[in-house]
């Protein structure tokens, strides 16, 4: 815990998460029938931010041996991430998402400013509870960077899971199954770029997936 509560760790910390927290504000702003005002809201996601970049910053590089950010990337690396990113991108578009986007409507977005939004929101928070903050929970707990990974993609399966059984409606089981193995594969990838390439890696791989969503947003005005 002595890493947790250093004065540089909480420094971090609070900058990263005060981020996080406006990074997430325009699609707070979309929130139709919030159950609690927008400031509360935000200060919620500011505070439990600080945590989980607060593991990030106390323990992943002090238990994975890895930076948290890589600003002097490898051109092989990021051109195979890219690569995997579109492939990914394309099979989701083609394959997944129409069934999907029946399912579960509100992960779509409507127009550019909705997808704007989703973007942020997905860049700012959703790999930091999904990946960053486990991982090195996870690392910290066991100091074992192949059990850490399997923990924390079987993490973000559970998430899923839950997501998918709150549905009012029941998914299609080969939908259900190329969810479930897609999200275990991509979650090892992740895993695998963020060790490889630090937080700025994913960032881009995030950013990819959820450029997908431009195609039929320009394809249909």
């Amino acid at each position: 815990m002595r890493h947790l509560l250093q004065p540089r760790v909480l420094k971090l910390a609070g900058s990263a998460a005060l981020v996080s927290a406006l990074a997430c504000y325009p699609r707070l702003t979309l929130w139709q029938n919030r159950p609690a005002p927008i400031w509360y809201l935000e200060a919620v996601i500011f505070l439990c931010s600080i945590v989980l970049w607060g593991f990030v910053f106390a323990w992943h590089t002090q238990y994975a041996n890895r930076p948290v950010f890589v600003f002097k990337l490898e051109p092989g690396l990021f051109v195979v991430v890219t690569l995997i990113g579109i492939i990914a991108a394309a099979v989701f578009h083609l394959w997944i998402d129409p069934s999907l986007r029946t399912i579960m409507p509100k992960e779509y977005p409507d127009d550019l400013r909705h997808w704007f939004a989703m973007a942020l929101f997905a860049l700012a928070l959703n790999q930091l509870f999904q990946v960053f903050a486990p991982f090195a929970w996870f690392m910290r707990l066991l100091k074992n960077p192949k059990v850490s990974a399997s923990l924390t993609v079987s993490f973000g399966a559970f998430l899923l899971a839950i997501k998918i059984w709150a549905l009012p409606a029941p998914v299609p089981p080969l939908l259900l199954a190329a969810l479930l193995v897609s999200r275990i594969v991509m979650g090892f990838l992740v895993v695998s770029f963020y060790l490889r390439g630090g937080m700025i890696l994913v960032s881009w791989w995030t950013f990819i997936l959820e450029a997908r969503h431009l195609l039929d947003l320009t394809s249909n005005p």
